[in-house]
């Protein structure tokens, strides 16, 4: 009878190896979203030693599970000292999936806005973001989603490089009932306050491939992209 050959042991682990990486690989494919209190699963991308949701938070919960009061009326909004949201021009469907929520600063505040294990950054980690893209006169270019499908024509120098996708979804004023900007600039708010005493937020522009930080007014309905702690 003929000796069926044995594989050596040099080919077992060989083999042990490669279902060892196979498994690990699925481990990682498995951690590149994150997800929601309210369930909504975001895409992340890794830009230099930083991990970033690569799309705009739409929680309608703290992560604790507080709800955030969703305030659709003028006067209503103006006079909010408590954490709130809303929808660009009170849309949700027409613009919550694609651009997110627009938050006031009193939500960023409460420091749970973004899932367990995620924070809105503060300005350093927005300029570190900056300089690993770009730099100032740059780093928007690289950032923003191509094309014109969301941003208005000419979306200046769009590359999406790192896969962050910025989006432009605009903001909603702290003393008048207007939104304003969609589809021509985005406004993500930090958690550091600047020198006049109002919030530090980043703003990227459709005609430009600049990434300008500003203040902004707390009550203000910006954009939010978490970072990972």
């Amino acid at each position: 009878m003929k000796k069926i050959a044995l594989p050596s042991a040099k080919l077992l682990a060989l083999v042990a190896m490669i279902i060892i990486l196979g498994v690990g690989c699925k481990k990682t494919d498995e951690a590149i979203t994150v997800t929601d209190i309210d369930g909504n699963i975001y895409k992340t991308v890794v830009i230099g030693t930083q991990t970033w949701m690569a799309k705009n938070l739409r929680t309608t919960k703290l992560n604790d599970g507080t709800v955030i009061s969703l305030v659709a009326e003028n006067p209503d909004w103006i006079n909010l000292l408590t954490p709130g949201y809303c929808w660009y021009d009170n849309n949700a469907s027409a613009n919550g999936k694609t651009y997110g929520a627009l938050y006031n600063f009193a939500a960023i505040t409460t420091s749970k806005l973004c899932p367990t294990g995620w924070h809105v950054p503060s300005q350093a980690e927005w300029e570190q973001l900056r300089d690993n893209t770009g730099g100032e006169n740059m780093a928007g270019g690289n950032l923003k989603e191509k094309g014109t499908t969301h941003w208005n024509s000419p979306n200046t120098g769009a590359t999406d490089a790192y896969g962050f996708t910025a989006l432009p979804g605009g903001e909603r004023y702290q003393d008048s009932d207007d939104y304003a900007y969609l589809g021509i600039n985005n406004n993500f708010w930090s958690t550091t306050i600047g020198p006049e005493t109002n919030p530090l937020g980043v703003r990227m522009y459709y005609d430009s491939e600049i990434f300008h930080m500003s203040e902004f007014h707390k009550g203000r309905g910006l954009s939010v992209r978490c970072v990972k702690n």
